[in-house]
């Protein structure tokens, strides 16, 4: 599993939210009025870099509103965080306030990082307001339904509200916690395994170290550890294999080098073998989502017809399979990705 220099388009454009797509969203409790729109939070006159904690520039800005439009846009803010965390309801938010608003610079969506903070306690939450990405939508759903973990996130025309997921940014646990004497290294390597093989069938690209995070749970015997990708901007659009395979990025490489460390050969196998009959539990369990997920997609332009030969033949290379080959679409890859998985966990 020795890294590579995977080349990714950074130029990856923002596919509009059909029509279709929409009404699944609306049908799966996904879509919302909201008050505030992603275009709203725009229209700032001027912004200040944000420094980290040794004078870095982290990438992200201060944005700087007209004093007449801040209440308008802090109370609507409050809205939304209503509507995503209790469903509308406006209780939750009675004694909240919006704390920061900043907005990032980097990446494809741009997005808006929201702090929302209680003023009984101080203890303080975050949200994300961005431009809604069609492909960006169907990987939140394709995590939702084949990864053991839950997103919760909302849709309205285009501005898309995700919820923080919390947790150690890979790259600050790999040069921190990783080889920390009171944690299972095993337990860690086992979870990246996991991690990379869900990242595959789902076809969930880029997952950096700065792309995903490390839960750590203390459990009654031992320490627990699960990895959660926290960016779904690659989501099947790129044409080569190695992009949806966290193994191959230099920046993971202390992942990699504790697998090689920990894991044997028969051990790797086992612990795909176990995400793969997980991920077939939960395709049985939600398979009329999937099938509507599957028809929704199946009709959108989500990347090139470049990208779908390239990455049909690379995927045939990679598992030795030739019936990758017939693929006509992204969601044709993961749908066989899928079928492998229910033939093999029946063996």
């Amino acid at each position: 599993m020795e890294p590579t220099d995977v080349k990714i388009s950074r130029k990856k454009p923002v596919f509009p939210v059909s029509p279709a797509l929409q009404k699944y969203l609306k049908s799966y409790q996904r879509e919302a009025k909201l008050p505030i729109t992603y275009d709203d939070l725009l229209m700032f006159n001027e912004s200040y870099p944000i420094m980290d904690k040794n004078g870095k520039d982290t990438l992200w800005e201060g944005p700087i509103y007209p004093s007449d439009h801040l209440e308008e846009l802090h109370n609507g803010l409050k809205v939304i965080y209503a509507n995503l965390k209790a469903s509308g309801n406006l209780r939750i938010v009675q004694h909240k306030y919006i704390d920061k608003i900043e907005y990032c610079t980097f990446g494809n969506t741009h997005p808006f990082r929201i702090r929302i903070v209680n003023r009984l306690n101080d203890v303080y939450d975050y949200f994300y307001v961005k431009r809604a990405d069609a492909s960006r939508i169907y990987g939140l759903e394709l995590e939702e339904i084949l990864s053991p973990n839950q997103v919760n996130y909302l849709v309205d025309r285009e501005t898309l509200i995700e919820e923080h997921i919390a947790g150690i940014p890979g790259d600050v646990f790999s040069k921190t916690y990783l080889y920390n004497p009171e944690y299972n290294q095993t337990r860690i390597a086992k979870e990246f395994v996991k991690f990379n093989e869900r990242c595959l069938i789902m076809l969930l690209g880029d997952m950096r170290a700065y792309n995903f995070v490390v839960q750590i749970t203390p459990d009654f015997d031992d320490i627990q550890f699960k990895i959660r990708a926290i960016d779904f901007d690659q989501q099947f659009y790129e044409g080569n294999v190695k992009v949806y395979l966290p193994q191959f990025f230099k920046e993971n490489f202390p992942f990699v080098k504790l697998c090689m460390e920990e894991l044997t050969d028969k051990t790797f196998l086992q612990y795909q073998q176990e995400e793969k009959s997980s991920i077939l539990h939960r395709v049985r369990s939600e398979r009329h989502r999937l099938a509507d997920l599957r028809d929704v997609s199946n009709a959108d332009v989500l990347t090139t017809t470049e990208n779908i030969n390239m990455l049909k033949a690379g995927m045939a290379a990679h598992f030795a399979d030739e019936n990758y080959l017939e693929c006509k679409t992204m969601t044709d890859i993961i749908e066989l990705n899928v079928k492998n998985i229910i033939r093999q966990v029946k063996l």
